[in-house]
């Protein structure tokens, strides 16, 4: 692939005070409480019995009563957060659970999706503290309620019909989208990889919001080991933004209809009809998967539905795709070998506001998180070597 295009950003325009217990007490704000247990995946429960307090005196602290000074630093400590970020006076995006689209609903539990839902809160509050030096692509996302770019224009109910609409909005032509992440952080969108436990990766798998000011979307790493899943994963939470903004999530029939986006506006009909082989045979769908950028599945599908192979057949072809991949056939490739499918926006704002003298930990202290945090959500690895002492 060729590289990726790089949003241009621009420069719009730290103190690292001490905090006591006393302090963030004095200044406790019920709903950082809230997302930190949230974020750190925890119970009132255990929390309770972490800091030797009841499970009603946690519930307690989170509708409006402040806890003691001496229980700020072991609440704090086991939340995996610093003590100030219990307080308040900082921004905060509070979204509901069913303000997001989770690609697999019924399988989420609410633990999850509380997690998840802070972590896009958090995703916001990253962005937002860029955004106040570091002037991001403005959000053109036809429909969206908080867009930039021709706020008016509305895009077609059919799935399809709006796939097309929007690739010919982007000026993305009919053939294949060669840097698909890259894409749509060009048009504002914020994309994610989720620094979620391996537990909650394999349950949330993906989700979206179109609630805040920036459509958000949050792919879990399990699917970064495959950039055909990855790719058509993007594509279906994209599908989500465009035709269900202002729907309540939950419906199946809402997954149905961001999958028939993805695939036509990654592979759209009358482009790939030509394409597909009227009779099985892997070595065309193979050149065709890197070609097009979706997986052999999601071509036998295509096949499939244009008519090209009957139920029958498509049941043998999806057969023998398996043994063949059991066999060591068609490998997954991880996004890390395709720089246009990795999240980059916060990255490089960051890389923008740091040339004008913002670092790390200044960011971190404004943020109230730790750098380990900062890191993982603008999507930078830690490379230096784990110490400990002896």
């Amino acid at each position: 692939m060729a590289e990726a295009e790089r949003p241009r950003l621009a420069v719009v325009t730290d103190d690292r005070g001490s905090w006591t217990a006393a302090t963030v007490a004095q200044l406790f704000d019920p709903a950082r409480l809230t997302q930190a247990r949230h974020l750190a995946g925890r119970t009132k429960r255990e929390v309770a019995a972490a800091i030797g307090v009841t499970p009603a005196a946690v519930g307690q602290y989170e509708t409006g009563t402040r806890p003691r000074a001496e229980l700020i630093p072991p609440l704090a400590a086991f939340l995996g957060v610093p003590i100030q970020f219990l307080t308040a006076g900082r921004p905060h995006a509070k979204l509901d659970a069913s303000a997001a689209h989770f690609r697999h609903l019924r399988s989420t539990r609410a633990y999850q999706r509380a997690k998840a839902v802070s972590l896009v809160e958090q995703l916001w509050e990253l962005t937002h503290a860029l955004e106040q030096r570091v002037r991001l692509p403005q959000v053109d996302v036809p429909g969206f309620a908080g867009g930039e770019v021709e706020p008016g224009v509305e895009l077609p109910a059919s799935p399809a019909d709006a796939a097309r609409a929007l690739r010919e909005h982007w000026e993305l032509g009919t053939g294949p989208i060669p840097h698909l992440v890259r894409t749509l952080e060009l048009r504002g969108i914020i994309i994610a990889l989720a620094p979620l436990a391996d537990g909650d990766v394999a349950t949330v798998d993906a989700f979206s919001t179109s609630r805040l000011p920036r459509p958000t979307m949050v792919v879990t790493r399990d699917r970064a080991d495959d950039v055909y899943w990855h790719r058509f994963t993007v594509a279906h939470e994209l599908g989500h933004v465009v035709l269900h903004g202002d729907t309540i999530p939950g419906d199946t029939a809402q997954e149905r209809e961001a999958d028939a986006f993805a695939a036509e506006f990654l592979t759209p009909r009358l482009s790939i009809l030509p394409d597909l082989p009227g009779r099985l045979n892997f070595s065309v769908l193979a050149e065709l998967q890197h070609r097009w950028g979706v997986s052999i599945n999601s071509l036998l599908y295509r096949c499939r539905e244009t008519g090209l192979f009957s139920d029958s057949t498509a049941a043998r072809a999806y057969q023998r795709l398996q043994q063949l991949r059991q066999e060591g056939a068609f490998p997954a490739q991880s996004i890390s070998g395709f720089p246009g499918e990795q999240p980059a926006l916060l990255a490089q704002a960051f890389e923008v506001a740091a040339q004008h003298g913002l670092t790390l930990p200044a960011l971190a202290d404004q943020l109230a998180w730790t750098l380990p945090r900062l890191r993982e959500l603008l999507g930078m690895s830690d490379d230096r070597p784990a110490l400990r002492l002896v």
